[in-house]
């Protein structure tokens, strides 16, 4: 049935391992659980919740306006569909280092395999956007090791994003990951890289698992996996893709649902109902429940 058949224990370390393995671990952004169960049906290691994306299913902007308990409930419901170790944005830990604490607890309680706490100010604002403030990096490294100390799980993963490349310059950026895993993070995710020499200066410099952020209209150049690995980079993640690209197909849908007053032209574009039925399970339900799934699907559908 659509549950999860592993413990977050497992996930968390195979999270772990895959991270040591040496290769690039591919992780694409869901925008609601049914759509972790797809990342996982078509082979991704893992699967990302963005803050971006958990803002924008609320009609909110990306400026920490949504809470630590709000990012849980959702994260509870993903982790619930799916075997992928799951990774969460978590903004700046949605207040001062004891929010950070109680950030981390609540992030393991609901089943994810790790976190990235960012150094910004509050209120934050997307990665990629002018006018970001970071705060002193004394500031980050206190709210690190409240998170450190909090956390219960050792395997549960503690990421640090610096966000200081697009404020102070590379230098700085990489200055403040060296501290942050001082402080104990496990990996570095460095915001808003513009070109392939800066990721090679981060690689050198750091020793400690590398993410690099794949999204779309942003100050980063899209690099393929090829390169991202030949770089030496752990993660690539691509955020905000799936959003995207749906909320594309939902806008286009609706202008031509309006204009031509049929959804007849759009029906090849749909997942059918037969596909939909696969990832929600209903064989197995039925396999449990016989009166839960007892008709058959028209051919087609």
């Amino acid at each position: 049935m659509l549950h999860t058949r592993t413990t977050p224990s497992e996930r968390r370390r195979s999270f772990r391992e895959q991270l040591a393995s040496g290769r690039l671990l591919r992780i694409p952004g869901a925008i609601n659980p049914l759509s972790t169960r797809l990342i996982q049906d078509t082979g991704f290691e893992a699967a990302y919740l963005s803050g971006a994306v958990l803002a924008a299913e609320l009609g909110l902007p990306d400026i920490g306006l949504t809470t630590s308990t709000e990012i849980a409930a959702r994260a509870q419901q993903t982790t619930r569909v799916t075997d992928l170790p799951v990774l969460i944005d978590a903004d700046t830990g949605f207040g001062e280092p004891m929010n950070a604490a109680r950030t981390v607890q609540l992030m393991e309680d609901a089943g994810l395999a790790g976190l990235h706490l960012e150094d910004q100010v509050n209120p934050k604002r997307c990665g990629h956007l002018d006018g970001k403030s970071v705060v002193p990096r004394e500031d980050m490294v206190r709210r690190l090791r409240a998170a450190v100390d909090a956390r219960r799980d050792p395997d549960f993963l503690l990421m640090a994003r610096t966000d200081a490349r697009s404020v102070a310059g590379l230098d700085a950026a990489i200055d403040r990951a060296k501290a942050y895993v001082d402080a104990g993070a496990d990996a570095i995710f460095p915001e808003a890289l513009v070109d392939e020499s800066e990721y090679e200066a981060f690689r050198r410099a750091v020793d400690v698992p590398l993410l690099a952020n794949m999204t779309e209209f942003g100050k980063t150049r899209l690099l393929d996996v090829d390169t991202l690995e030949n770089l030496g980079f752990n993660i690539v993640l691509y955020p905000v893709t799936l959003l995207r690209v749906a909320m594309g197909a939902v806008e286009g849908g609706l202008r031509a649902l309006a204009a031509e007053g049929t959804q007849r032209a759009l029906v090849p574009r749909m997942q059918t109902r037969s596909r939909l039925y696969e990832l929600l399970g209903y064989e197995e339900y039925s396999a449990f429940d016989s009166a839960v799934f007892d008709f058959t699907l028209p051919p087609g559908t």
